[in-house]
C-alpha cells in the first residue's frame, strides 16, 4: 500500500515541475510566432488609425495634445540613444528599453499622423503636385503602424530615425500653427522647417559629439532644409484652408455675393466675359492673402491681385474675380486656381466648353 504522505509529496512535486514547463512552452510559442503577432498588432493599429482619422476630420482639438506626443517622441529618442550607447546596461536591458520606448513612440506617431492626415487630404487638390505631400503623410502613418518595419529599420538607424522625426514634426507644426494661433501659412511653414531642422540635428548627431567643423556642416544642412521648404512650399497643401464650392456665370450679384445665373457649361465664343466665385474655408481667426489664377486649356490667361481673407465663416470666404476670355473653342477647359499669395494651391474650379 502506498504511503499517503509520500504520494502527496510526489504529486505536488510534479505540479511544481509542470508549471515552469508550461511557462517555458508559452514563451517558446510566443517567440516562434513573434513576427505574426506583431503583424496582427500592426493591423490593429491601422484599424485604430481609421477611427483617429474620423476624429481629425471633425475636431481640431487634439492638435493641442499632439504637441505633447511629439515632444515625448523627441525626448525619449534622445534618452534612448544616450542610454543604449552607455556601457552600464547589458544587451538584454538595452533591448528591453528600446522595445518599451519604441512601443510608446509608434503609438504616438500613429495618433498624430492619422489625426492630421484628413486635414491635409481636405486641403490638397487631386490631381495636383500638392497631393504628393498627402501621399507621403499616408506612407509615414503606415510605417509607424508596421511594428516590424519601425522596430528593425527606422528606430535603429540614426539617419532614418532623424529624417522620419523631422518630416513628421514639420507636418504637425505646419498645420498646428494656423489652427491654434492663426499664423499664416508662409510663416507656419518656415517655423515648422526650423523645428524640423532642430529635430533632425539633435537626433542624427548630438551636439555634444560634434567637432567645430561638423557643427558648421550640420548647420549648413539645416539652412539647406529651410531653403528646400521655401522653394518647395508649392508642394505643401495650405492646411487647413480648403475650397468649399465654386460658381461661374456671366454676371455677379454683389448684394448676395453670388454669381447671377450660374452656368455648368461654357459656350464656345471668340470673346466672352465670365465671373468666377470660390468659397474658401478657414479656421476661426486665420488671416491669409489669396488670389485667383485663370487658365484656359492649361495656359495662364489672368492672375488677380491677392486679397486678404478672414477665417471663421461657416459658408466660407467668397472670393470673386472677372476675366475676359478669347478664342474659347468647343471642348476647351477653363479652370480657376484659388491659391495663397505664396503659391500654395487651395483648390481648383473647373468648367468645360460645349462640344
Amino acid at each position: 500500500m502506498l504511503n499517503p504522505i509520500l504520494f502527496m509529496t510526489n504529486t505536488n512535486s510534479n505540479i511544481t515541475e509542470m508549471k515552469p514547463y508550461s511557462r517555458f512552452r508559452a514563451i517558446a510559442w510566443l517567440r516562434r510566432h513573434e513576427q505574426r503577432l506583431w503583424w496582427l498588432h500592426s493591423l490593429y493599429a491601422l484599424l485604430l488609425g481609421i477611427g483617429i482619422m474620423w476624429l481629425g476630420h471633425r475636431n481640431y482639438t487634439f492638435l493641442r495634445v499632439a504637441v505633447f506626443h511629439i515632444s515625448f517622441i523627441w525626448l525619449s529618442s534622445l534618452l534612448l540613444r544616450s542610454v543604449i550607447e552607455s556601457p552600464r546596461l547589458t544587451p538584454h536591458w538595452q533591448g528591453l528599453l528600446r522595445a518599451v520606448i519604441n512601443y510608446f513612440n509608434k503609438n504616438f506617431y500613429q495618433q498624430v499622423l492619422f489625426f492630421i492626415l484628413p486635414i491635409y487630404y481636405a486641403t490638397a487638390t487631386f490631381p495636383s503636385r500638392n497631393f504628393t505631400f498627402v501621399v507621403l503623410i499616408a506612407v509615414s502613418a503606415a510605417l509607424s503602424s508596421l511594428d516590424v518595419v519601425y522596430d528593425q529599420h527606422l528606430s535603429v538607424r540614426h539617419r532614418s530615425n532623424a529624417l522620419f522625426f523631422a518630416f513628421n514634426v514639420f507636418v504637425l507644426i505646419n498645420v498646428m500653427l494656423p489652427v491654434l494661433w492663426s499664423i499664416g501659412n508662409v510663416w507656419a511653414a518656415r517655423i515648422a522647417a526650423l523645428f524640423a531642422a532642430v529635430g533632425f540635428l539633435t537626433l542624427y548627431l548630438p551636439f555634444s559629439q560634434l567637432r567645430a567643423w561638423k557643427r558648421m556642416w550640420m548647420t549648413a544642412a539645416a539652412l539647406a532644409l529651410l531653403v528646400v521648404v521655401e522653394l518647395g512650399r508649392v508642394y505643401v497643401p495650405p492646411a487647413p484652408l480648403h475650397l468649399m464650392w465654386s460658381e461661374f456665370g456671366p454676371d455677379f450679384d454683389r448684394s448676395a455675393m453670388r454669381v447671377a445665373k450660374p452656368i455648368d457649361q461654357l459656350e464656345p465664343a471668340d470673346h466672352a466675359r465670365l465671373f468666377g466665385l470660390t468659397a474658401i474655408r478657414a479656421p476661426l481667426g486665420l488671416k491669409e492673402r489669396v488670389r485667383h489664377r485663370w487658365y484656359l486649356d492649361g495656359q495662364l490667361i489672368f492672375t488677380s491681385a491677392a486679397f486678404e481673407i478672414t477665417g471663421g465663416r461657416e459658408d466660407g470666404f467668397r472670393l470673386w474675380t472677372i476675366c475676359n476670355l478669347e478664342n474659347v473653342r468647343p471642348g476647351s477647359t477653363l479652370n480657376i486656381d484659388a491659391e495663397t499669395e505664396s503659391g500654395q494651391l487651395i483648390g481648383r474650379a473647373w468648367l468645360k466648353a460645349r462640344t
